[in-house]
C-alpha cells in the first residue's frame, strides 16, 4: 500500500525557513528518521516545500484558466512537506509517523492518505 505522507502547514512554515541551531537540530533529527524509513524499505520519496508566497494554483472552470498567486489563507490547511511510503496497512503507516520528530517549532499535524491504486479505479 502506497500513502502520501503530508506534513500540514504552520505560519511558522508560511514564514519561510530561517537557519539557527535550533532548526538545524530539527532537520538534523528529521534526516535520522528519513534515515530509518530507507532502511526499513519504507521510503519512495520525501521533500520539503518552500512556503505558500512562492507558489502559485491554477483554478479550472471548463475551458477557463486562472492563475492565483500565492500566499494561500489557513496556513494549517497547506502542505509543507511531503513522505511517499510504501507500508503494508494504515496502522503501519499510522505507528510510523508517530515515530517522526515533530516536524514543526511548535504544534503541527501529519495527514497520511492512501494513494488509489490502478485496481481501485476499475
Amino acid at each position: 500500500m502506497r500513502v502520501m505522507v503530508l506534513v500540514k502547514a504552520t505560519e511558522d512554515s508560511e514564514r519561510g525557513f530561517v537557519a539557527t541551531p535550533e532548526t538545524r537540530a530539527a532537520m538534523e533529527a528529521m534526516g535520522r528518521f528519513n534515515d530509518e524509513l530507507a532502511e526499513a524499505g519504507i521510503l519512495l520519496a520525501a521533500d520539503g516545500l518552500t512556503p505558500s508566497s512562492q507558489g502559485k494554483r491554477i483554478a479550472f472552470n471548463g475551458p477557463n484558466r486562472t492563475v492565483i498567486d500565492g500566499p494561500f489563507a489557513q496556513a494549517r490547511e497547506l502542505v509543507a512537506g511531503f513522505w511517499l511510503w510504501e507500508v503494508k496497512d494504515m496502522e503501519e503507516a499510522v505507528a510510523w509517523a508517530k515515530r517522526c520528530p515533530n516536524p514543526m517549532p511548535g504544534p503541527s499535524e501529519i495527514e497520511i492518505r492512501p494513494i488509489y491504486d490502478l485496481a481501485d479505479l476499475s
